[in-house]
């Protein structure tokens, strides 16, 4: 079985640090690959920029992404990987601190497949990151997007 990424879109390096020591600490070892702005992300997805010669066929499982941003922004990272068919049927879990409705029916409305609020308290995050972990990496059959 081929190696599920995670791709982790966070500018925030506390955050970074707390997501990865929660993946950690929940036994989840797979490759987790930080993209620090939107055009760092896209880089990464579409093998350009920095990451030009990169296989853009090698997908992550499934991308993290936060919605505040330098750059671009959240959503116009996923408008972005919706409107391109080499990355339209990723999964992308939204994982903010925003408390806006609005930006939760944004998200839905460009084509989250979730939206989870970071929760403040540790042992939470901890525990909303081992759920994200098992659904997305274990439990959910993602379509084959190298055909």
């Amino acid at each position: 079985m081929e190696e599920r990424i995670i791709l982790l879109i966070e500018d925030n390096p506390d955050d970074v640090e707390l997501t990865l020591r929660a993946f950690k600490k929940n036994h989840i070892l797979n490759e987790v690959v930080i993209a620090r702005d939107g055009i760092e992300a896209l880089d990464y997805l579409l093998g350009a920029g920095s990451y030009a010669g990169r296989d853009p066929k090698t997908l992550p499982a499934v991308i993290l992404l936060d919605l505040k941003l330098p750059k671009m922004d959240g959503l116009d990272v996923l408008r972005r990987i919706r409107a391109d068919e080499r990355t339209w049927l990723l999964p992308v879990v939204i994982l903010t601190s925003s408390k806006e409705d609005e930006d939760r029916m944004k998200a839905y409305a460009n084509g989250a497949s979730s939206f989870v609020r970071k929760p403040v308290d540790f042992a939470q995050f901890t525990e909303a990151v081992q759920r994200l972990g098992v659904y997305w990496l274990l439990l959910n059959e993602p379509p084959d997007l190298k055909r």
